[in-house]
């Protein structure tokens, strides 16, 4: 096997591999069968067979457990009404690649001193090259009630971070003709920034087309001081928010739920007192943090994420460990726009590391949040690290900060499409779409 390293310099195998992979050792192992996971995977086999030296079956592996895929941006369309549940999930055996080995296990450890993976059930995979992408851990347990509120069918409580009631969520709104709306964000790292305030444009927009706007007081409670992250779209949003007479309640946190009561508590301010809303419907984005077996292995920095160096996708501790997608430490936001880009490159610098070159590829911080902001619009944020926006149709369609009904259909009915044809066969790079960015490996 490849000797474990803590240097981060061109890696040199200790030995060819000419060898078939075993059931239990393979030269790639791959942790998450989400769409980071999946797509690197893809990816990997493609890259290697376009070079006339295609991997063996089971030269990767993915260790997996669910049985299902779900292409999550889709429970945004779900829980505003403009897709069905059905439409964005496959078996999980349908998407996994062709020759791709997968272990339908639960990661309980890393030992990456020993090139090796340990899993629930006690098997121990081993690897030459390991990539960490089993996602984030949504904390519901974090908001005090929450559970017992989104358990309930009766409840006014939803969430579309909850496979179980991210349809839930459709059917309040819709029946909602009355009240206070409460739409909640927590402070800190989430999935996907933007999809807090699609739930509360969605159904604002869902009011005054029923005609019951007046009748509706809706709140956007945020444990953030801003309406967005990147100060060029926040501006924006902050403009829609005061033209529509929504309430902002910013540096608002959300810490427990009375679902019997309708009671919202958060912890408001620089010195977190607690602030009780009363509501008549309530959407709830639970706080996010790594995954536990993440955050307490060899492999985590001091927040749980997995240490990387965010151009390089590598391991900042371990130099044949890559990370990409929710789980690795690269600050920018956790989106499938992200992994489109970010894929590429790992995939450049796995193949150079492999064979024993620098690493050449660097990735940027593309990342991209449709904003959904009505019906038929949407305002296509792009940015790049430093909240540095990069736009892809400006120079044709003018700056992103404005809705526009294409990128509405952009999000509904080509996304999607793109998504389960493309994208996780390692065939869609983000916005070079179908054109493989610049192969780092060969030209440098």
């Amino acid at each position: 096997m490849l000797a474990a390293t803590r240097s981060t310099r061109a890696f040199v195998p200790a030995r060819t591999f000419a060898r078939l992979a075993s059931t239990s050792s393979h030269k790639f192992v791959v942790v998450g069968g989400g769409t980071a996971g999946v797509t690197v995977a893809a990816q990997l086999r493609r890259a290697f067979a376009a070079e006339k030296r295609p991997l063996n079956d089971g030269d990767i592996a993915i260790i997996e457990p669910a049985a299902e895929h779900h292409y999550q941006p889709g429970w945004t369309l779900v829980g505003t009404g403009l897709s069905s549940l059905d439409q964005m999930r496959k078996p999980m055996d349908a998407v996994i690649p062709a020759g791709v080995k997968r272990y339908t296990a639960r990661v309980s450890t890393f030992q990456p001193e020993q090139n090796q993976v340990t899993t629930a059930d006690d098997a121990q995979i081993k690897y030459d090259f390991l990539i960490v992408a089993p996602g984030l851990k949504i904390n519901f347990d974090a908001v005090k009630g929450l559970n017992e509120g989104l358990a309930d069918p009766t409840s006014a409580v939803s969430s579309i971070y909850a496979l179980n009631t991210v349809e839930k969520t459709w059917r309040n709104i819709e029946a909602f003709k009355k009240g206070t709306a409460i739409f909640t964000q927590p402070a800190g790292i989430i999935k996907c920034a933007g999809a807090p305030q699609k739930v509360l444009w969605m159904a604002e927009s869902q009011w005054r087309n029923e005609g019951v706007r007046d009748q509706v007081k809706p709140v956007f409670a945020t444990g953030t001081p801003t309406m967005f992250g990147v100060p060029k779209y926040s501006a924006a949003l902050e403009q829609i928010r005061k033209d529509r007479n929504v309430e902002g309640l910013f540096n608002h946190n959300l810490v427990a739920v009375d679902h019997r009561r309708k009671v919202a508590t958060f912890a408001a301010g620089p010195d977190g007192n607690k602030v009780e809303r009363e509501f008549d419907l309530l959407h709830v984005v639970p706080p996010q943090v790594a995954p536990d077996f993440v955050k307490q292995s060899p492999l985590a920095d001091a927040a749980g994420w997995v240490a990387v160096d965010p151009a390089t996708t590598q391991s900042t501790k371990f130099a044949n460990v890559f990370s990409l997608g929710d789980a690795s430490s690269m600050p920018n936001s956790k989106t499938a726009a992200a992994i489109s880009s970010q894929a590429p490159v790992l995939v450049d610098n796995l193949r150079a590391l492999h064979d024993g070159h620098e690493l050449p590829a660097k990735y940027d911080g593309y990342a991209s949040c449709p904003l959904l902001t009505g019906h038929n619009e949407l305002m296509l944020a792009e940015f790049k690290y430093g909240g540095v926006p990069k736009e892809t149709f400006a120079p044709i369609l003018g700056s992103q900060d404005k809705p526009n009904r294409l990128y509405f259909h952009l999000k509904k009915d080509l996304f999607p499409r793109v998504y389960w044809s493309s994208f996780l066969n390692g065939t869609w790079f983000g916005p070079k779409g179908f054109f493989r960015p610049v192969d780092y490996l060969h030209t440098a």
